[in-house]
């Protein structure tokens, strides 16, 4: 199983990025092979990392002030399908038409 994390902050103000750093924390014992947030800033930019390895190691400082955006998801991945590959770390974006970031859960 893998772990999901979601929020959407009234203040647009805000951002969102350490909230879900932290609940990934607490969702780490759902997945250690990868982790990623995907946030949603002004005028619906996206803001991404994700890579193999466990929270505390993918999210650097540096990393985490590059998140920005009142919005965002994060997922810790556990591999039940697939490889170990940084191609499989999620959250997934996809720009066309306009713009969308997922996550998912395998059973």
């Amino acid at each position: 199983m893998c772990g999901i994390s979601g929020l959407i902050l009234k203040d647009t103000k805000q951002n969102a990025v350490l909230d879900i750093h932290e609940s990934l924390g607490l969702l780490q014992h759902r997945g250690q092979d990868s982790a990623g947030i995907t946030t949603c800033g002004a005028r619906g930019r996206f803001y991404q990392c994700k890579a193999n390895g466990m929270v505390n190691e993918v999210f650097t400082q540096d990393r985490i002030e590059g998140l920005h955006g009142s919005m965002g998801i994060g997922h810790v991945r556990y591999p039940t399908a697939g490889t170990s590959s940084i191609s499989e770390a999620q959250p997934f974006y996809v720009n066309s038409p306009y713009g969308i970031a997922f996550a998912h859960v395998s059973r």
